[in-house]
């Protein structure tokens, strides 16, 4: 069976903003779904939303972006589109992302592989037929693509593949690009829920950071140099970037990956997407010209939401072995 079509975005929303924004007015209304409270190795909890699906049926995981949850428009999308095929969806939300602040003091970042490797494990173990399937989106598609380069021929042992939708591959340029104008509007969006979150985490544990520097925070360089960089362990903002990026472990994933990146995506510049050189052969990368940051789209005015999923449920169907 073929794909889906390339995507095109519709000529009744230019831009790469329109087609961001577009979808906050038009996602479907959410699934009632099963929630599951997990207990981390390190005695933290995260939430889990499921479809639920027959015994056998395929497993997919779907990780959110900054500040997501299974309430963004992705996710329910990809929810409708999971029970209509009769499939097992797992959601898991990023520690402090389900609407109650975790117990340790570490909360979530763009490079947290290690929670993808114990969620995806977990997955596995308790899932008792049907192959498992993991995707991300923005921060989770980052993430998720750093643990398969990191994991390499292992990830194989673990899903049939991985896929991605508007990943930050390039969080410097990420970064830096949403300080500039009116990029900042989604910059504002993320600070008002981060420092929200982070004012709550550093009553829970006095001391965690250096709260001024937090409430000054201005742009996403100035909140991870002061917070997101020290509660998880790295110098700063310019370290944590350098480390967390997924782009440079694209060569060394050994799955079949696909990774979608609008080149208008306003979060990330298309002068820093990569190409077919600085990838392995299971890669595939799709860029079409228009997308906006995970907005993808389509029909006659008002539009629909249903070339995601469809894109990512026909990867793992008839594009992975």
């Amino acid at each position: 069976m073929q794909p889906p079509p390339d995507y095109r975005a519709p000529g009744w929303l230019p831009g790469g903003h329109a087609q961001t924004l577009w979808p906050l007015l038009i996602k479907p209304r959410p699934l009632p779904l099963r929630r599951e409270r997990w207990t981390t190795p390190d005695d933290d909890f995260i939430d889990v939303d499921f479809v639920d699906a027959t015994v056998d049926a395929p497993t997919l995981v779907l990780f959110h972006g900054l500040e997501g949850s299974s309430r963004s428009h992705y996710a329910i999308s990809v929810a409708l589109a999971c029970q209509a095929l009769g499939w097992r969806l797992l959601l898991p939300h990023f520690r402090g992302c389900s609407g109650e602040l975790n117990r340790r003091p570490r909360a979530y970042h763009s490079g947290d592989s290690a929670e993808i490797d114990w969620i995806l494990r977990r997955t596995r173990d308790n899932v008792a037929g049907g192959r498992i399937h993991a995707a991300g989106v923005s921060l989770g598609g980052n993430a998720l693509l750093k643990w398969a380069g990191e994991q390499g021929a292992a990830a194989a042992n673990v899903v049939s593949g991985v896929a991605a939708f508007c990943a930050p591959l390039d969080l410097a340029a990420c970064g830096h690009h949403l300080a500039r104008g009116f990029n900042r509007i989604y910059t504002q969006h993320f600070l008002n829920t981060l420092k929200r979150g982070a004012g709550e985490r550093l009553q829970r544990f006095p001391g965690l950071f250096d709260e001024s520097r937090m409430r000054q925070a201005r742009t996403l360089w100035d909140f991870d140099d002061a917070v997101t960089g020290p509660i998880h362990g790295f110098a700063g903002a310019d370290d944590y970037w350098q480390q967390s990026s997924a782009k440079a472990w694209l060569k060394s994933v050994a799955v079949p990956a696909l990774a979608v990146n609008p080149k208008n995506d306003p979060f990330l510049p298309a002068s820093h997407l990569p190409d077919a050189s600085q990838v392995a052969a299971s890669v595939r990368l799709e860029q079409p010209a228009g997308g906006g940051h995970v907005g993808f789209v389509g029909g006659s005015l008002p539009g629909t939401l249903d070339w995601l999923p469809q894109r990512l449920l026909h990867f793992f169907r008839f594009e992975t072995s």
